[in-house]
């Protein structure tokens, strides 16, 4: 959302909360904005390299250690580059080529191998920044937050205030006792989860969550039928399923056109294809309704995405844990498209499910709190 931003008057291309912040990024967006100028619509550097040479440019001016690396340096960071297989390399390859090929003129660059370990390093430590309905921000590195371990089971959420990284418990902490937050969706089953973390991370999970397994049943649950679908039958919807979901994660830098031309119809045939196998409630249905629901929500189908997203909030609360950033969003939205649609009922009703959420996860005084308590008064 673009309106009442502050815009730089040069380059035209980057957009801020409020002057004051763009004043504060200003070292920083110097370093994009003659090459935003030159490149004009053409200018399209990932987010991984925008990061990566913004990292480069801090340490030439800051090289001792910042603010957020009182206890971890960035050159510290585990890379895991022994593990990278060819197609990874690739794809470092041609970032560090963007990095050339966008910023060339502003940056001093250290040689071919030092920047294939940053780049390996910020892919394995990055952290990517959401609002409150965990639509995508941005990306970003928080060195000290970063020493935190992964557990499908965490302890703690990590949300975001402006520029900084906030740590808040979602449960009893005893002392000396370790803290995790999540790498990763944990809607997923054990299996998956521990598929994305070996490809991402390089490690499996071993906590209580993956090693008991407990909840698979609930999120892989099969139609009820007289004649229900043999192991076999339900063994290959999974493998059907998961690849359609690895074709979306694939996609994500193409998200414009996938959204635009193959996401209905992908959502429409899957979920026909899955519902004769699946439940509702079973979490890879419940992947494609979040599509289709995202899809109702850029052509501005209320109807359709309030219909997807009261599919989806009953088993979202079964299968995250308590919480979830992920459970909170759908409240919201929800509640938004209930007061969209003149349902102010159901949609106050949302709306404090996602705050009671929210509350604990951003902490009360969060500006995405204030905004949604403004909402309530308005209506």
């Amino acid at each position: 959302r673009k309106e009442g931003l502050s815009k730089c008057g040069r380059c035209k291309q980057a957009f801020y909360c409020n002057v004051e912040c763009q004043k504060e990024d200003w070292p920083m967006h110097k370093l994009e904005c003659a090459s935003m100028c030159t490149f004009g619509q053409n200018w399209q550097p990932s987010e991984t390299v925008r990061l990566t040479a913004r990292i480069l440019a801090k340490q030439k001016t800051h090289p001792e250690r910042t603010q957020s690396e009182k206890l971890l340096a960035v050159k510290e960071f585990e890379s895991h580059l022994d593990k990278l297989d060819n197609e990874k390399r690739e794809l470092i390859q041609n970032d560090i080529a963007a990095l050339h090929h966008f910023y060339s003129k502003h940056l001093d660059y250290p040689d071919n191998a030092a920047l294939v370990v940053l780049f390996a390093q910020v892919n394995c430590n990055g952290f990517t920044i959401e609002d409150e309905e965990l639509s995508h921000l941005g990306s970003a590195i928080f060195p000290d937050v970063a020493l935190m371990n992964h557990s499908c089971c965490p302890n703690v959420i990590v949300t975001y205030k402006g520029t900084l990284a906030e740590v808040r418990a979602v449960r009893e902490i005893e002392p000396g006792e370790e803290i995790f937050s999540s790498y990763i969706d944990l809607l997923y089953p054990t299996e998956d989860r521990n598929d994305r973390l070996r490809d991402s991370y390089f490690f499996s999970c071993d906590c209580r969550e993956c090693t008991t397994k407990e909840k698979d049943k609930e999120k892989l649950e099969i139609c009820k039928l007289n004649d229900p679908p043999s192991a076999e039958t339900v063994k290959d919807m999974i493998k059907y399923a998961r690849n359609v979901i690895e074709e979306f994660r694939r996609a994500k830098h193409y998200k414009y056109i996938l959204c635009l031309t193959l996401t209905p119809l992908i959502c429409e045939l899957s979920l026909e294809k899955m519902g004769a196998v699946f439940e509702d409630s079973n979490v890879y249905m419940l992947h494609m309704m979040y599509q289709a629901m995202g899809v109702c929500l850029y052509v501005q189908d209320w109807e359709g995405a309030l219909c997807y997203g009261q599919k989806i909030i009953r088993p979202y609360s079964k299968h995250y844990p308590s919480y979830s950033l992920n459970v909170a969003s759908m409240w919201l939205k929800l509640g938004r498209l209930y007061m969209a649609l003149k349902n102010r009922t159901a949609g106050v009703k949302a709306l404090k499910r996602a705050i009671a959420i929210m509350e604990v996860a951003h902490g009360k005084d969060h500006p995405y709190i204030s905004e949604i308590k403004k909402e309530l008064e308005d209506h």
